[in-house]
C-alpha cells in the first residue's frame, strides 16, 4: 500500500486502509486492534452486532464502515454502530438514514454507492443518475454526501472503473473514493482512491460465516 501510494506521487497518509472483517470473529479482529489498526469494514449489520459493540466499547477509537448493502428495516441499527455507511444507493435508505441520524442525535458519514458497471445483480446507483441522486441528497434530503464506492465487475478492468468514480466524485465536488480491494488496491490507489477495502490480504482466506 505505501509503495502503491508512493509510486501514485501521493502523500503517505492520503488512503485509509479499511480491514474487512466479515466472516471473522472478535479473536480474529484482535489482533489488528492491539497493534493499533482502528479502521474496520463489515458487510452485514446483524453480524457486525453481534461482535463489535463489545469491541468498540473496549476500543473506542475504532471508525467502523458499513461496506454491505443495507435494509431499511436495519437503519437503525446501522446508524448506532457505524460510523460510516459506504452503501446509500436509493432514495428510500437516504431518506431513513436521515431520519434515523435526527432521531439518534447521532452523523455519520454517508457515501454513495455507484454501480458502474451496470450490473443488474450488484445494488448501487447508475453512474448516469449519480449527479441528480447527489443533489436529492444535498438539497431535498438535506444529508451530507462524504464519499463515493464502487465494486467493479470481476472480468473488467477496474481502472475504467477507478477513473469513472473519480470523475464523477470530482463533479459533484466529493473528496473521499472508496475502491479498491485486496486483488486490485495498487490500481484504485493511482486513480485516487481514499479508501481501500482489503479482507482477506489481511485476515487470510474466509472459511467460514457468522450468523
Amino acid at each position: 500500500m505505501a509503495d502503491a501510494v508512493h509510486d501514485a506521487g501521493r502523500v503517505g497518509e492520503s488512503v485509509e486502509l479499511v480491514a474487512v472483517g466479515k466472516t471473522f470473529g472478535p479473536e480474529s479482529i484482535l489482533p489488528a486492534l492491539e497493534a493499533g489498526h482502528t479502521v474496520f469494514g463489515e458487510n452485514r449489520v446483524q453480524e457486525a452486532m453481534s461482535k463489535w459493540p463489545d469491541l468498540k466499547a473496549q476500543y473506542p477509537d475504532v471508525e467502523l464502515h458499513l461496506i454491505g448493502p443495507l435494509q431499511s428495516n436495519k437503519a437503525a441499527d446501522a446508524v448506532g454502530l457505524f460510523d460510516v455507511i459506504e452503501t446509500v444507493d436509493r432514495p428510500k435508505i437516504a431518506r431513513v438514514l436521515a431520519k434515523e441520524m435526527k432521531r439518534q442525535n447521532r452523523k455519520v458519514k454517508l457515501f454513495v454507492q455507484v454501480n458502474t458497471g451496470a450490473e443488474p445483480q450488484k445494488s448501487g446507483i447508475l453512474p448516469t443518475d449519480t449527479d441528480q441522486f447527489v443533489e436529492l441528497c444535498h438539497n431535498d434530503i438535506g444529508i451530507e454526501i462524504a464519499g463515493l464506492m464502487c465494486i467493479p465487475p470481476l472480468d473488467e478492468e477496474p481502472a475504467l472503473h477507478f477513473a469513472l468514480l473519480a470523475k464523477l466524485a470530482k463533479r459533484n465536488q466529493i473528496e473521499s473514493l472508496s475502491m479498491g480491494m485486496s486483488n486490485d488496491f495498487e490500481t484504485a490507489i493511482a486513480f485516487g482512491a481514499t479508501h481501500i477495502r482489503v479482507g482477506s490480504a489481511i485476515f487470510g482466506e474466509r472459511t467460514e460465516k457468522i450468523a
